[in-house]
Formats: C-alpha cells, structure tokens, sequence
C-alpha cells in the first residue's frame, strides 16, 4: 500500500501543478495550451481510476501470480478450439500488460485446439484481476469446422487460483498422492520431448489433478506439478472458509447451458456480455485479443461492494 500511497501522491501534485497552471493558461487564452492541459488532466483522471482499483485489491492473495487452467466442455473440435481461443486471449491480456506467461501444461485435440492447459501469468496483482474469470465461458458462432456452414455453440471452462508463496506452508503427505508419467504431446519440431518426462499428480483424497510438460527434466515437472498441487489445495481451503465450495464445485461439473458466466457471440450478432456485471461490448475480436480489462475492472469493482 505504501507503493499506492505514493502514487497518490504524485498525481495529486500533478493536478495541483495543473490546476496553477490553467489559470495561468486562461488568462493569456491560448487555445493551444488549453488543449494540451485538458489532455494533462484526463490523463491523470485515467490513472487515479487505476489506482482506486489497486486500492479494492486488497485481499491477501491479490497480489500473487495466478494459474489459469482451462478445459473444453462435451462437443469435440468446436469446444477444443475455444479453449484454444481462450487461452490466447488471456496470453494476449498479459502480453498487453507486460505481464508474463508461461505454458505449464497442454493437452491437445485431435484435430484442433486443446482439450485442456494450464499457463502461469505473473505480475502486479494477476490473482486479484482474473479471479473473477473463473467459471463456463459460452461461444456462439459460425463453426469453421462445419461445412453446412451452420451455427453452433461451444462451452469452456476456466479455473484461476493462487500461485502460493514459500510463506504459506501446505502440508502434504506422500500416501495422498499418486505420480504417473507420460511422454509430453508437444508440436513438434527440435524442442519436443521425447522421454516420458512429463508428470502428472493425483491428490486421492480430493481428487484433484494437476499436469506438468514445460520443463527439460521430469524432476523440474514434478517440482512444478507439486507446487501446483499446493495451489489448489490452498485455494480449496479458502473457498471452504468463504462458504461458497460447493456451488463452485457444482458449477464445474456442468459446463453448460445456464452456467456461463459470460457470453462470446460472433453470430448473428456480435456481442459479449458478462452475466455477472451486465457488461457488454460489441467488438468480440478485439476481446478474443486480449481487450478484456473492462470486464476485470466491473468484476473488482462488484466484489468490493
């Protein structure tokens, strides 16, 4: 907060300096400068409203790095290749960001897209901006994949949780796990892996999975894959103390009609609209680009409230 302070404080000064300034300005009444102050002050409104948003992610986990795990939902190549599609969109967000990511886990389809993947994003706050993303993610379009050139709908599911530091101690125990390991599916070309290196753990006790293939040794992707592991069990025992588990947890089993929580409609109109805020845009290419910041910056805002 201290870092938040003291941008505060420096655009309160801005604005000082500005507001001196344009009496200066309007006394001379040069239409020029006028301009170019008015430009100065909407730019400082810009970044106070970026830092009232910092200020709503207050949460302690807000500032951590995040996992983004996505699945295609029951239709083959449609749901695969929109889970594709919403991994670039959350890869573009973070490109535009300057924001870091990193391909951890993909499993892919048989004729396109992935049948699942997890990417790390690492940055200021990623936990506390994409948290809200977690849910069924809905897609209508004209599929390329149809030659009657017919509309379909195609459903995506998207899971976010903490990537946990070295302060927070999750325990554990051997007998609660099982490792297994497969030859990673790359794409091919020089930097596949050809050994069975990849990893994947089993939690018995809650079932949950978890995949590594990114790393050049199996021990790195197990060491990656347990730290995961910790992740989603931290998660699991925060949701647990926020009381809402278990409807999350029944909304995963069903990625489906009347579970979305936001809309992608590229056909016959274009709209997407989030079912939570009731935000909408009407350009969903340049969402699927990565614009999605308006929906990030409704969903903080909401959760403040």
């Amino acid at each position: 907060m201290s870092q938040i302070k003291s941008d505060y404080l420096k655009i309160l000064k801005e604005h000082l300096d500005n507001k001196d300034f344009l009496e200066i300005v309007i006394k001379e009444n040069d239409e020029k400068l006028l301009i170019e102050l008015n430009d100065s002050f909407k730019e400082n409104f810009e970044s106070l409203k970026k830092l009232e948003l910092l200020c709503f992610l207050s949460n302690e986990n807000d500032t951590l790095d995040a996992y983004v795990e996505i699945h295609a939902g029951a239709g083959g190549t449609e749901s695969q290749d929109w889970a594709e599609m919403l991994r670039r969109m959350y890869s573009r967000w973070a490109d535009k960001n300057n924001f870091k990511t990193q391909l951890i886990h993909e499993s892919r389809g048989e004729e396109a897209g992935i049948k699942s993947s997890t990417i790390k994003i690492s940055g200021q706050f990623i936990y506390g901006w994409l948290k809200s993303e977690s849910g069924v993610h809905r897609l209508v379009r004209i599929s390329p994949f149809d030659s009657g050139a017919r509309r379909h709908t195609s459903f995506a599911s998207v899971w976010v949780y903490p990537v946990i530091n070295e302060d927070i101690n999750v325990e554990i125990l051997d007998k609660d796990i099982r490792v297994d390991t497969y030859r990673s599916s790359g794409a091919g070309g020089q930097h596949v892996n050809t050994t069975d290196s990849a990893v994947r753990i089993t939690h018995l006790t809650t079932g949950i999975v978890v995949q590594c293939q990114n790393e050049r040794s199996q021990h790195k992707n197990k060491e990656t894959a347990m730290n995961m592991l910790k992740a989603r069990l931290y998660e699991l025992e925060l949701k647990k103390k926020q009381k809402n588990f278990d409807s999350i947890e029944e909304s995963k089993k069903d990625i489906g009609w009347g579970s979305q929580i936001r809309s992608y409609v590229l056909q016959p109109y274009q709209l997407v609209k989030d079912n939570r805020t009731n935000i909408e845009m009407t350009n969903p290419d340049k969402v699927l680009d990565g614009e999605i910041t308006p929906f990030l910056e409704a969903s903080v805002f909401q959760g403040a409230l």
